[in-house]
């Protein structure tokens, strides 16, 4: 059924009604039945429903202070989702990255050779964000960010099933590739759009929004920064607008990741692993 609805278009629509301000008097009461219906932990949640103008601000909420403390161990790593994890591991030989028994090529999800080439053999994190966690992302360590690449794609549901019935399901999708280097030597953080979620924000650039007609075009698109931009370990690199997935992948030899079981939970700016 995927396959053969608009995926773009549903998606558009489905941006389109969150998008819509909810009526002062109700927008407690809708917001609330939302998030009972997902397990939304509210309590967490900046400003009170009340005060949320609709379901994709209350979607995209930022969190109160303290909410999620960000690991201060010295070289620590950090997870830079809220979510599950879906897979853990190491990028192997042949630039390829293992998804739930499924394969895809590190150089086909970055859209870049020369990123590819620099992250073959490095640790990874694949972390599933569901309708109930926070949907910002944010920089599982500390440096500058040098570039982006928003690669064009489909925009496949990316549940557990998704995954395994779509070969190469996180190479097919949109997505939205942002690359640090620092603390960790170079690293890629990838945002994977899904079906609802063909709107990506980047909090370090103003100018990115994929549903922006700039960005809905069948190129790749690129940015090298001629003047990086400094990012602190949890500092905020981008917003899903709806949930999807991250991939987290660093150079070989600069960072070890904990060991974490698929299904597992994290939550963002907890230790994952360290800097070597």
């Amino acid at each position: 059924m995927w396959r053969l609805l608009p995926k773009g278009a549903l998606s558009g629509a489905i941006g389109w009604g969150a998008s819509r301000r909810l009526p002062t008097p109700l927008r407690a009461k809708l917001l609330s039945g939302f998030a009972r219906s997902y397990g939304i932990d509210v309590s967490e949640a900046e400003k009170p429903l009340s005060e949320y103008s609709g379901f994709d601000d209350f979607f995209t909420r930022r969190l109160r202070a303290g909410a999620r403390p960000i690991d201060a161990t010295p070289g620590a790593v950090v997870s830079p989702a809220d979510g599950t994890v879906v897979d853990c591991g190491v990028a192997s030989a042949g630039k390829l990255i293992q998804a739930k028994g499924v394969f895809f090529e590190l150089s086909e999800l970055l859209a870049d050779d020369a990123a590819a080439a620099r992250l073959e053999g490095g640790a990874y994190l694949i972390t599933y964000l569901s309708p109930r966690d926070y949907h910002r992302v944010h920089s599982p360590v500390g440096g500058r960010v040098v570039g982006w690449n928003h690669v064009p794609g489909d925009l496949f549901s990316v549940n557990g099933k998704s995954v395994l019935r779509e070969p190469g399901l996180f190479t097919r999708n949109e997505r939205f590739v942002t690359f640090v280097e620092g603390d960790a030597g170079f690293a890629a953080v990838v945002m994977v759009a899904a079906v609802g979620v063909g709107h990506i924000t980047a909090a370090y650039d103003s100018d990115v929004a994929t549903h922006d007609a700039r960005f809905v075009r069948a190129a790749v698109r690129r940015r090298v920064y001629d003047s990086p931009r400094p990012i602190a370990r949890g500092d905020e690199l981008g917003t899903f607008h709806l949930g999807s997935t991250t991939i987290a992948v660093f150079q070989p030899g600069k960072v070890a990741l904990d060991a974490f079981e698929a299904g597992a939970s994290t939550k963002m700016g907890a230790l994952v692993g360290r800097i070597l």
